[in-house]
């Protein structure tokens, strides 16, 4: 997500904090939220603060302490007044709302950096999203290769068939350096899936060509190891000529912090967002 962007949503975001008297705990409206997290009609968002208070409530924390249901009074078409419901979300509650989304869509991923934050500062959430986008691209070429592995076991090529297939892709990829070339250059580990370590640009590229070679291989009906090389290794060959015309080439990318340690990090993280969100229990023994 572009850096503009990013400041756009938060400011967007930024404007609908309330506080409650007399304390510093910060609250969103549940109405108010809706739209920022892309959502149209009511009952959708609001099964979605459903299943984010039975996640609260599976973590076994207190669901009243960071969901209040209210009510506020809506104006008519007609100046007439009607009374409808609403939620005030703590900071950890919109962040299980927003867990509860689409990570596919830009308000979602922003979200669930914005509400993991506890400074909101601007660098914080940018690194979070870059996260979310890594793993992501981590996950769905994770997808794809299980489905390359599926269709060409159905057409006769076995596992240690399917480990050549990729390896020769790769070669292609990054200009002639082998999978274990590259895991040398960046200090993978033998018994580490390369993937781990490299930049979400690379995983897409990666991603591409795997489905490129899925689609041939089912429209065509491509069998045995030898016709399936040839069309992976074509596909990596086009979506590194690709790259080459924006002046980038893939086997010289910097490495990117191992996924694994990333995702131990933010975990870590995760347990300390219902403790430094503050509670709405505490403003009632005021």
């Amino acid at each position: 997500m572009e850096k503009r962007k990013i400041t756009l949503i938060k400011s967007q975001f930024d404007e609908t904090i309330h506080v409650v008297d007399n304390t510093d705990v910060e609250y969103w409206l549940a109405r108010e939220l809706m739209p920022l997290l892309g959502y149209e009609r009511w009952e959708n968002f609001e099964k979605a603060i459903r299943r984010s208070m039975e996640s609260c409530e599976t973590s076994g924390i207190e669901v009243s302490n960071h969901f209040r249901e209210v009510t506020k009074m809506i104006t008519l078409g007609k100046g007439g007044k009607r009374e409808v419901k609403d939620y005030m979300l703590t900071r950890y509650a919109c962040y299980l709302v927003a867990q509860n989304g689409d990570p596919k869509k830009e308000e979602i991923a922003f979200a669930q950096s914005y509400f993991a934050v506890q400074t909101r500062k601007q660098e914080l959430i940018e690194e979070r999203i870059a996260y979310i986008e890594r793993t992501e691209a981590r996950g769905r070429l994770r997808e794809s290769e299980k489905r390359l592995s599926q269709n060409i076991y159905e057409r006769g090529v076995d596992d240690a068939g399917f480990g050549r297939i990729r390896s020769k892709g790769d070669t292609a990829l990054f200009g002639g350096h082998t999978t274990q070339d590259m895991k040398q250059r960046l200090g993978v580990k033998d018994n580490r899936p390369l993937a781990d370590f490299l930049p979400t640009l690379t995983i897409a590229a990666k991603n591409l060509a795997t489905e490129m070679t899925n689609y041939n291989v089912e429209e065509k009906d491509l069998r045995g190891e030898a016709a399936i090389t040839m069309e992976h290794v074509q596909n990596n060959s086009s979506v590194r000529s690709m790259l080459g015309e924006r002046g980038i080439k893939p086997e010289q990318l910097p490495p990117s912090e191992d996924i694994k340690q990333l995702e131990r990090r933010v975990k870590s993280q995760e347990k300390k967002i219902a403790e430094q969100s503050g509670r709405f229990c505490d403003t009632d023994d005021e």
